[in-house]
This record gives structure tokens, C-alpha cells and sequence, in this order.
């Protein structure tokens, strides 16, 4: 893909932001052989974080985490019917002097734990919502069998990244995290405003993003984020399997 730069989101922490030019294909379109996209800082990507910017909530409307929420999600995979339970919970980590909120993410297959991972967001003042490391744990029949996957901000020359702008514009590329070699998610803005129908009801106004890890490059996944309640949808383009939202939780006044 040809790749040109373009604005800048418009954030206190700065990161870099590009327009691919062939992003105007749709979901009946086959995906590129090759999805992804250069970033354009030659490796030296380095945004500069500043603790005083970042806000005591994340209330960004298409990923709102709310103390207290909690979001179920249900898919069929080749190995059984997997499930995810993601909650906000009360819990904060300092990370590079920010103040993140700690949400925990569950995985089951066939009911069994087999990841259990907790994951470090913060919403900085103009509204975009950060990733800044996760602790991640695998399970097989019931024992740790790895924590591969885990990695903090301001460690061993990991940065965070944004997973949630405040101001979406199709074509965006953003980096969602960056250790290279290591964790390397991008996203790529897809479409806005879409209408997406999901186990827990029909949603309008959805956002759809493109995800790809660089390292993985044969796997591109499409998200969907409704406002007021966030991810209701992922699925792998091209294939068949896709995990959806089917219950979710918000504190009174969220």
C-alpha cells in the first residue's frame, strides 16, 4: 500500500498518524495479500508522554470504562465456544507516572480459563484512550504455562499507544502499542457510522477498525465499537469465526 502522511491526532502525547491510500475498499472486498502498513518513523517511534495531560476517566464514547463495567462476549472456535468477560476493575497502576485504570480480561474455552490477562488504559485530556502494557497469563488444563505476551511502558524501550481516538477519521493508522519484536498492534480506521446487529441487541453510529500485528501479518481482524458501550464485535476477515457481545454492565450514570 502506498502510504502518505497526514494530520496529526490531536493530542497532548503525540503519535504518528497516516492515510493509506487504498482504504476505501469495503467488507465484500477480498483484504490486501499484504495488509500492513509502514508506520513511517523508522522504528523510532516515541511519543511523549506527559502524566499531568491524562485525565481520572476514561469516558471516551466508543470505549467508555467505567469503574464497575463489565462486558460478556461469546464466539465458536475450531477447539469449542470460547468466552470473554472484560471488567473494569477498581484497581490503578502508575506507569510511566500515569495513572492507569487496571481492566481484566478473561478468556475461557469450554468454560476453562485459558488466558487471564490485565491490561493498563488511560484517557488523556483531549480524550484519546491509551494502552500502556498488560500482564498476561496462559493456562493449560489449569496450570500457567506462560506469561508471554506481558510487557509495561517505559520498560526495556516499550511505549504505549492509543487504542481509541477521540476524533476517528477513516484511513487513520495508529500505533495501539509498541516493544518491537514483541507487541507491535496497529489499527487502521475502517468506516464510521456503521449499523451492526449482535446477540445483545442493534447498534447505530458503529466505528469499525482494521487490527494487525506486524509480526503476525497474515491475520488482519475487524473490530466494532458502538458509542456508549464500546466493542460489541471482533472477527478475522476472511474467515468464519467471529466473537460478539452478548451481555454488558455499566455503573448508573455511565
Amino acid at each position: 500500500m502506498i502510504l502518505q502522511r497526514c494530520r496529526v491526532l490531536g493530542v497532548t502525547a503525540v503519535v504518528v498518524v497516516l492515510t493509506a491510500t487504498a482504504c476505501g475498499d469495503d467488507d465484500d472486498q477480498a483484504p490486501a495479500a499484504t495488509p500492513v502498513m509502514d508506520p513511517g518513523d523508522g522504528g523510532k517511534y516515541a511519543p511523549q508522554i506527559d502524566p499531568a495531560s491524562f485525565v481520572e476517566v476514561i469516558d471516551n464514547p466508543l470505549m467508555p470504562l467505567p469503574v464497575g463495567g463489565r462486558w460478556q462476549y461469546e464466539g465458536e472456535t475450531d477447539e469449542g465456544t470460547e468466552t470473554v468477560e472484560v471488567v473494569v476493575t477498581g484497581d490503578r497502576k502508575t506507569v510511566m507516572g500515569v495513572s492507569t485504570f487496571v481492566i481484566r480480561d478473561t478468556v475461557r474455552l469450554d468454560g476453562e480459563v485459558i488466558e487471564d490477562t490485565y491490561d493498563w488504559f488511560a484517557q488523556d485530556s483531549d480524550g484519546n484512550v491509551w494502552y500502556f502494557g498488560e500482564s498476561s497469563s496462559d493456562f493449560e488444563d489449569g496450570e500457567l504455562v506462560s506469561t508471554h505476551g506481558s510487557w509495561e511502558a517505559g520498560v526495556d524501550g516499550a511505549q504505549p499507544g492509543i487504542v481509541m481516538p477521540a476524533e476517528p477519521a477513516v484511513g487513520d493508522v495508529i500505533r495501539q502499542e509498541y516493544d518491537a519484536g514483541e507487541a507491535e498492534d496497529m489499527m487502521q480506521i475502517f468506516e464510521l457510522d456503521q449499523q451492526i446487529a449482535v446477540p445483545v441487541g442493534d447498534f447505530e453510529g458503529v466505528l469499525v477498525t482494521r487490527d494487525w500485528n506486524p509480526l503476525e501479518p497474515e491475520t488482519v481482524e475487524r473490530k466494532y465499537y458502538a458509542p456508549g458501550v464500546g466493542m460489541i464485535k471482533e472477527a478475522v476477515e476472511g474467515g468464519a469465526e467471529s466473537t460478539e457481545l452478548v451481555s454488558y454492565e455499566l455503573p448508573a450514570g455511565t
